[in-house]
């Protein structure tokens, strides 16, 4: 009684379930004579039932008969079991199942029968009347019909032959619904090839094992009899687009010893987008140009594949799950750039503006040209924008680990985390990456010593450039009023993640350019931002240092001082 008093909702149930049992008329009946014999002196007995149970009686005559069967043993309440004690169990007493099937799986003589035989019967029932609610893979594959209707268009394509890379096209984007792009992969998966060709030796480094920049192979011709098998053995399993883009990605790579005899990866790394990318670059007419430039066409393919890792891949480990892409605008995206011409007007990771932003930014710090930069050059970014303690706590790997494999320099993958994080602080993402920055302790909350030990710097670059300084405390009550912190005095990325303009919060603590220009932000680029929701922080900026290292390209070519004069030459 003190369970139910403890969980009121239990009894409230209980309670519920006895006023349905009472309310049917054998139930008030059997009551009723169960009352009359208790006031006559007459001893209580079980009533006699039909043995057929019909839809309206309450209880079943097993359960009816079993409950005053044991109505005399009801009165003495049973004593625990003593330690060494033997007894053998009574024919209505619970066994364990060893002990069940230690004495031959018979308990209570005729009686166990008939109580396993009503369990039986109880399980039955139940799972009669409970749908299944679970299908595993069943639900995601084509039914029969659905897939005879695809290979019935298959067939027409194919038209009894075999089909190159031009034909696999429509068999791609109709059949198999996959961006057209994804032919030329496809056809190796269907073939049993790999689609990038290699150099195991490492003679060149461009086409080393696991290296972007490796070139793709040609596929082979695909016949209608190889095709049918790849279909019905992979790609049949699924309809959900997510899950068929994912599994012709991944490939038939396994884990474990290397006969491949483990398990499917459950995951992508980067060296899986190689194949698609090339084909986008050789056939989008948008990258036309960059044919006759394989060095930036290398370039490219790296900073979309970064900008797809960073964005999708949340768990910043270098392997998607099923459930990242997901829950990502990726096959969108990809999409987009299947039915698109001009490919800057897909802002989703492929647009060749953003990847000029990028490299040109990358190129202009990296003086020496060795593909590395390191503190001093990252601290010339955004015309010296960032403090020293922030600069310091990224080259700490305190945001994110490098893999440029060089102590104490940041690689270009280390720099487009970067810049996509500094420049679109309004990705959750990006809050994240400068949380790990600020949060000296590692223990996942701002305090207010940690916030004032990098605005100590900004207050001391406000005085040297004669800027009026807002003392820290004055800073601290505003953003405790912006970001209103569940607990008052410690941040943490949920309050930042619930806050819009959470990213001026970082930019108050270590970017004095941004948090000047915030403060004194022009009205006309406040009412441009309302009538452009859909562009991120980044895309504005984009599109802004896009537009501005054009004109300096333009008149630098125009002057001819691109090779002289000191000036740095453009990349492009």
């Amino acid at each position: 009684m003190n369970n139910v008093n403890r969980f009121p909702s239990s009894k409230l149930k209980l309670d519920e379930f006895f006023l349905n049992w009472l309310s049917s008329p054998e139930s008030q009946k059997l009551v009723l004579n169960l009352l009359d014999d208790a006031k006559a002196g007459r001893p209580l007995q079980a009533p006699t039932l039909p043995q057929t149970p019909t839809s309206a009686s309450p209880l079943s005559p097993s359960s009816t008969n079993a409950l005053f069967s044991a109505a005399p043993s009801l009165a003495t309440p049973p004593l625990s079991p003593q330690k060494g004690a033997h007894t053998p169990p009574g024919p209505g007493s619970p066994i364990s199942p060893a002990r069940f099937r230690s004495q031959g799986g018979v308990q209570g003589g005729k009686e166990g029968q008939g109580l396993g035989q009503g369990v039986h019967k109880v399980h039955k029932r139940a799972a009669d009347v409970i749908p299944r609610f679970y299908f595993g893979g069943e639900q995601l594959a084509y039914s029969d019909e659905q897939s005879a209707v695809k290979l019935a268009e298959a067939a027409l394509l194919f038209n009894g032959g075999e089909l190159d890379a031009e034909g696999m096209v429509q068999v791609t984007r109709e059949v198999c619904e996959l961006p057209g792009y994804f032919a030329p992969l496809l056809m190796h998966r269907v073939n049993g090839t790999e689609p990038i060709a290699e150099d195991p030796t490492g003679a060149d480094a461009s086409a080393a094992p696991g290296a972007l920049t490796a070139p793709a192979r040609q596929p082979a011709p695909v016949t209608w009899t190889k095709f049918t098998e790849y279909w019905n053995g992979t790609l049949r399993k699924y309809t959900e687009p997510n899950a068929r883009v994912f599994e012709v990605l991944r490939g038939d790579k396994k884990s474990g010893d290397a006969n491949g005899s483990g398990l499917n990866i459950p995951h992508l790394t980067h060296q899986d987008f190689r194949s698609v990318l090339r084909c986008v670059l050789d056939t989008h007419p948008g990258l036309e140009f960059l044919k006759d430039s394989p060095e930036f066409q290398d370039r490219y393919l790296e900073t979309v594949t970064y900008r797809i890792f960073y964005q999708v891949n949340v768990a910043w480990n270098g392997r998607m799950t099923l459930r990242e892409m997901r829950r990502s605008n990726l096959l969108e995206a990809m999409t987009h750039v299947d039915e698109e011409e001009d490919i800057n007007k897909v802002l989703k990771y492929f647009s060749y503006e953003h990847f000029y932003v990028i490299y040109c930014k990358f190129w202009e710090l990296d003086t020496d040209h060795d593909f590395l930069i390191d503190k001093e050059d990252l601290l010339r970014y955004g015309n010296h924008a960032l403090t020293y303690r922030a600069v310091d706590r990224v080259f700490s790997q305190a945001p994110r680990r490098f893999v440029s494999g060089v102590d104490g320099k940041m690689g270009y993958e280390d720099f487009c985390w970067f810049v996509l994080s500094e420049e679109d602080k309004g990705n959750p993402l990006a809050l994240e990456y400068w949380m790990r920055c600020v949060d000296l302790d590692g223990d996942g909350i701002l305090s207010p010593s940690e916030c004032s030990f990098f605005y100590e710097e900004q207050l001391q670059r406000m005085e040297c450039l004669s800027q009026e300084p807002v003392l820290f405390e004055d800073i601290l009550c505003q953003m405790s009023d912006m970001l209103h912190p569940e607990v008052p005095g410690r941040i943490t990325l949920r309050d930042l993640r619930r806050c819009k303009l959470a990213g001026n919060f970082f930019n108050v603590l270590f970017n004095l350019n941004k948090f000047i220009a915030f403060e004194t932000r022009d009205p006309f680029l406040i009412r441009q931002e309302r009538e452009e929701p859909h562009l991120t922080e980044w895309d504005r900026f984009a599109r802004q240092e896009y537009i501005r290292l054009s004109m300096e390209e333009e008149e630098g070519m125009q002057d001819g001082n691109w090779d002289g004069d000191g000036m740095d030459p453009s990349p492009f």
